[in-house]
């Protein structure tokens, strides 16, 4: 035993633990700021896109000075003029030939339209072509002979006399644009009631449900050779205008960019618009043609006879039920099933 106060030994020092190093982690509230600020500049991304197409789209549209000057006519609600023109302009003579439009020169109108919109729901009068009314300047005569007359001022200025409507917006469709449109689309599926077979149209198409391409639906919506003939052609152009609003507004294509950019490229083409339309107006037009095919009203309208007047077979409209048929959209106001034509 050593005596007190003789040293112990020496002291160990403390044996130093080994700790592995601890990776810092960003606190939860650091990261999920991150994500949401990539979140939000790969939205405004896409924003600032969308924007420019939209721009680019609404530079490049088809521009006529389609309203008249001046107009008495006054309504509620928003009036489309739709019209069918055949113009062969933007056609190649590969084209002319493929689709059987005819090489005619000068530009007429096939299709004549009226869309209502407003709180009594859509509703989409033809106008049959033939039809028998005053033409301001040029004494009685066929509705598509103001078109040729005067063009789109003269073809409105008519119609609104006419119908006592006032037209708010114009759209003419023209051949090219239309089988761009319909193919852009990957086609419309249609039921067709008959078969039709018209050399005329370059139309061979049997009867039955199926989907049309751009060149068969031209051909559809622009023969006569049925029994019919331009009363039914009117139901068809009807039918088929709805249809192919319905697919170019439907889910599948308006998130599938191989879709829709080609569509709306398309669009520019298909469409030529009053001078003060914008790309957003045509998304409203395709907003009240997609109300028609979801519930609204197509009709035509309601005919009275079709006498032939200076060796011309004519359309002449029931003034009675056509006046409760226009004075009720004048109104904004859903028309009676007895004012339908034909």
């Amino acid at each position: 035993m050593l005596p007190t106060g003789a040293p112990q030994g020496r002291e160990r020092p403390e044996r130093e633990v080994y700790r592995p190093p601890v990776e810092t982690r960003a606190p939860k509230v650091r990261r999920r700021g991150r994500w949401r600020r990539r979140i939000l500049v790969t939205l405004a991304l896409i924003l600032i896109a969308l924007i420019g197409f939209g721009v680019y789209l609404d530079q490049n549209l088809n521009r006529v000075a389609a309203l008249p000057a001046s107009s008495t006519a006054e309504s509620s609600g928003t009036n489309w003029l739709i019209v069918g023109s055949d113009s062969r302009a933007d056609l190649s003579a590969e084209d002319e030939e493929r689709l059987g439009t005819g090489d005619a020169a000068g530009q007429r109108t096939d299709t004549i339209m009226l869309l209502h919109s407003g709180s009594s729901g859509s509703v989409l009068v033809s106008l049959p072509r033939d039809s028998y009314v005053p033409i301001p300047g040029k004494g009685t005569n066929k509705l598509n002979a103001a078109y040729a007359f005067g063009g789109a001022p003269l073809l409105i200025q008519t119609v609104e006399n006419a119908t006592g409507l006032h037209v708010d917006h114009y759209a003419e469709i023209g051949f090219g644009g239309f089988v761009g449109a319909v193919d852009a689309v990957g086609g419309v599926d249609l039921c067709v009631p008959q078969a039709i077979k018209d050399p005329k149209a370059a139309l061979d198409i049997k009867a039955g449900c199926q989907q049309l391409d751009g060149a068969t639906a031209l051909g559809y919506v622009r023969t006569r050779a049925t029994a019919g003939s331009d009363f039914d052609r009117v139901q068809r152009q009807r039918e088929f205008l709805s249809a192919l609003i319905a697919k170019s507004t439907s889910v599948g294509t308006l998130v599938n960019p191989f879709r829709v950019i080609p569509l709306a490229d398309a669009v520019t083409g298909l469409i030529t618009v009053d001078d003060g339309d914008h790309i957003w107006n045509i998304a409203q037009l395709g907003l009240a043609m997609k109300g028609v095919s979801g519930g609204g009203i197509a009709t035509t309208t309601p005919v009275g006879g079709t006498p032939t007047i200076g060796g011309q077979s004519v359309v002449r409209w029931d003034k009675e039920r056509a006046g409760v048929l226009f004075s009720a959209l004048q109104k904004d106001q859903t028309p009676p099933k007895s004012a339908l034509g034909p």
